[in-house]
């Protein structure tokens, strides 16, 4: 009966949630579908809500970002519930835990450290901290915590950002851009001469230093990427825009025209 009244209490907060999750885990009285999942299922999702929040926030679409951020909730609600059916923990312990864990990360502000730092030397404080937590999970290696199932344009700039700390790292940013030169020159060998499977290991190559390039000049290659695809997009859509004034699609049109409406595309946005 305290479900039902939680359910139903439309400023029940994560109470309400929680219940909600709860009762559609139900295997008697459930959803199927909600019943069937489990951590694997979800994961998808999850990963996909996460992106759903940068695009949000990447458009400045407020209102968006909200309802994307409950979707984002419901996820962990969801894989906290799993857990607690199988006795791993409840959502009270994953709320515990980060609590626990962000006031041993800033003891400048919940513990006895000063305060008068800059925001670079606490970033660096925060690395250290989370490589003494590493250590006690057994994680000495520099590359250790780096999950895999991070996107992988995301875990090259992580992968690249540990290493440097420890000195494996151009010092200059020349010397990366010397190295796309030549990973692109051996794409371009391996494209004429090498196997499908090794002109995929160059290209890999490839865009690892590109990522690397990305982290020398202070850039997120991720949100970089996202930021290209939605000027594509929006570029594109003014591709087809401008031909259907016409009559025509893209399929009754050619490369030459659609180039040309893309330059008139590009020069919309710039005297916007």
């Amino acid at each position: 009966m305290a479900d039902d009244r939680s359910i139903h209490d439309p400023h029940g907060g994560m109470p309400r949630l929680i219940a909600i999750m709860r009762r559609l885990r139900d295997p008697d009285t459930g959803c199927p579908w909600d019943i069937e999942q489990d951590f694997a299922t979800i994961a998808p999702y999850t990963i996909e809500e996460a992106y759903e929040v940068a695009d949000a926030i990447e458009r400045e679409a407020w209102d968006e970002l909200r309802d994307e951020l409950g979707d984002l909730l419901l996820q962990s609600v969801f894989h906290a519930q799993i857990a607690d059916e199988k006795g791993l923990f409840d959502f009270n312990q994953v709320a515990d835990g980060i609590s626990a864990k962000m006031i041993a990360r800033h003891p400048h502000v919940f513990g006895d450290e000063s305060r008068d730092k800059s925001a670079e030397q606490q970033t660096r404080d925060w690395e250290t901290l989370k490589a003494g937590e590493r250590a006690g999970k057994a994680q000495t290696g520099t590359l250790d915590g780096v999950a895999v199932g991070l996107p992988a344009l995301l875990r090259a700039a992580k992968l690249q950002k540990r290493a440097a700390r420890v000195g494996f790292d151009w010092p200059e940013v020349d010397q990366v851009l010397d190295k796309i030169t030549e990973e692109v020159a051996e794409l371009t060998e391996a494209a004429s001469e090498l196997t499908q499977n090794e002109v995929e290991e160059e290209f890999g190559d490839l865009l690892f230093v590109m990522a690397n390039l990305a982290r020398h000049m202070g850039v997120e290659p991720e949100a970089a990427l996202r930021r290209a695809n939605g000027k594509f997009t929006r570029r594109f859509e003014r591709i087809e825009a401008f031909l259907a004034e016409q009559g025509k699609r893209p399929e009754h049109s050619d490369l030459a025209e659609m180039d040309a409406l893309w330059d008139r595309a590009k020069a919309e946005e710039k005297s916007g």
